[in-house]
């Protein structure tokens, strides 16, 4: 696109009046002299008090600022121990023993924008921009597929070529994507999105065409540090239309948001506050918090020296800390730890309460196929940091990255069916602070781990997965919540329509 149609693009993609009537008093709602009062007020915290709030957090119930303040100041080892304990049941309550997998797939690179940790960065001339059609976007999804995934989230720079239109296109392009798979056809189920921050009138444009979940991230809630690393003349620039992204997309009817920071851009603790500060905000507003949040770390990224020189950069310990807090302060979300972190780190934080994870995964434009029909020259776990937007930690298969969980007791889900049954938004937010929708997602999981072990998994995973799966129809045999009416007997038909090799089934 010419530079004058971009320049012209880029002037008419804000629209402040949409966020005017989110503000109060014409303030938004990070105010970084509170939370700086906060953490500072609640130093040396009484341990009978974190102890209070861990209960209180194990009740399923959101934490307030000074209560996460205090939980952020806690220096006893031997009460984070109780911390990551705490996370851990706290996960197991609201989501059982499962973890969500899924895929991302990023279909452009082109970006008007020019943020100082990005290798995506427009004036980043190292980097090998591209965007794919929708028949290479169908490509990438057909592998995507055969490894055995069924929900992917696409990922795009911001540019007038990747807009609204774009986004909608791809997404009914994966939603046709049909791959036989023994005797009938596998498909994925439920597409979500990370994308810059949209008008209202584009988020109902993807709303029409079957978007799961919209997910942006604030990057940091730090104002200064946000102004310092996107470049004011830029559409990023802008702190409050990026800060308000999902309450416009729940005004466009988009039930389901995701927040989330970009650690290692300032102090770690400021940021959980923030974020926690985003999820009151949007329960004040709309009645319900974020579906998810993701807490990815800065990673060496190509054309970006802040990315390796970082001040904020979180150790591995902190890391931990943080996910563990976010897991207490909002017990009811579902928490994404990705293939950024090295296999070690996510055995860690998945640990303490984490929901959701990914595998398989490659974050160049197009790099699924290129890895597919070896059109480059790079092994299994290498990457070409000229074509993605950041360098991976854990590039393992998702059939090795499922026998590990199996081996640790921990189920993998390819459920989808709470979107397709209406258990979203509001309705869903109340099943998880009931602890009833895990109850749910637990058989809906059995019967998608037993589809992964009959349709993809290797010999080993499947002799590993055979133990759990067993394990898993046993308590639920032995768990009274499935005895009310016809749910159990209801399970087992699906079960056994699953075995003789029906699929895509669900309660």
């Amino acid at each position: 696109m010419p530079y004058q149609s971009i320049k012209a693009w880029k002037e008419q993609v804000i629209k402040p009046e949409e966020n005017e009537k989110y503000l109060v008093n014409g303030n938004d709602f990070i105010d970084e002299e509170t939370i700086f009062q906060h953490l500072q007020n609640q130093k040396n915290p009484d341990p009978q008090y974190i102890r209070e709030i861990i209960q209180k957090s194990l009740a399923i119930e959101r934490l307030e600022p000074q209560e996460t303040a205090a939980l952020l100041n806690v220096s006893d080892e031997d009460l984070w121990q109780e911390m990551y304990q705490a996370g851990l049941e706290v996960k197991r309550r609201v989501y059982d023993n499962r973890i969500v997998f899924f895929a991302p797939l990023y279909c452009s690179n082109l970006c008007v924008n020019n943020c100082a940790y990005c290798g995506f960065r427009n004036e980043n001339r190292s980097e090998k921009r591209r965007i794919l059609s929708l028949e290479e976007i169908q490509q990438e999804t057909t592998v995507v597929i055969n490894e055995g995934h069924k929900r992917m989230i696409v990922v795009y720079g911001e540019h007038p070529q990747s807009d609204a239109d774009y986004i909608a296109a791809t997404i009914r392009a994966i939603y046709d994507v049909r791959v036989p798979v023994n005797s009938h056809y596998s498909s994925i189920r439920r597409v979500n999105v990370n994308a810059a921050p949209l008008s209202v009138a584009d988020y109902q444009k993807l709303k029409e065409v079957g978007i799961g979940t919209f997910q942006v991230f604030q990057e940091t809630y730090h104002k200064p540090t946000y102004a310092a690393v996107h470049p004011v003349n830029t559409i990023k620039g802008n702190f409050q239309w990026r800060l308000y992204a999902l309450h416009r997309a729940m005004e466009a009817g988009i039930d389901d948001v995701a927040i989330g920071a970009l650690f290692g851009l300032y102090d770690w603790r400021f940021e959980v506050m923030g974020l926690l500060y985003h999820a009151i905000d949007l329960e004040r507003q709309f009645g319900i918090g974020p579906h998810t949040i993701s807490f990815p770390r800065l990673m060496p990224a190509s054309g970006s020296w802040l990315s390796t020189h970082s001040r904020w950069k979180v150790s591995d310990a902190d890391f931990k800390k943080l996910v563990t807090v976010l897991r207490l302060s909002v017990p009811y979300t579902g928490m994404i730890v990705t293939a950024r972190e090295s296999a070690e780190i996510r055995r860690e934080v998945i640990g303490v309460g984490c929901t959701q994870t990914d595998a398989s995964t490659r974050i160049g434009v197009g790099g699924y196929t290129e890895a597919l029909q070896a059109l480059t020259h790079l092994q299994h776990g290498e990457q070409d940091e000229t074509k993605q937007q950041f360098m991976l930690g854990d590039t393992r298969s998702l059939d090795e990255v499922v026998r590990e969980l199996a081996q640790r007791g921990m189920i993998t889900s390819f459920c989808t069916a709470g979107y397709r049954c209406g258990r979203t938004g509001d309705k869903i937010m109340g099943l998880l602070k009931g602890c009833v929708e895990g109850k749910f997602c637990k058989l809906n999981a059995v019967l998608t781990f037993r589809e992964y072990l009959d349709d993809y998994a290797s010999p080993a995973t499947r002799a590993i997965g055979e133990q759990l799966i067993a394990a898993e129809l046993d308590a639920i045999e032995r768990e009274p919540f499935f005895h009310k009416g016809k749910l159990l007997e209801n399970f087992e038909k699906m079960y056994q329509r699953v075995t003789n090799g029906e699929r895509d089934i669900y309660l």
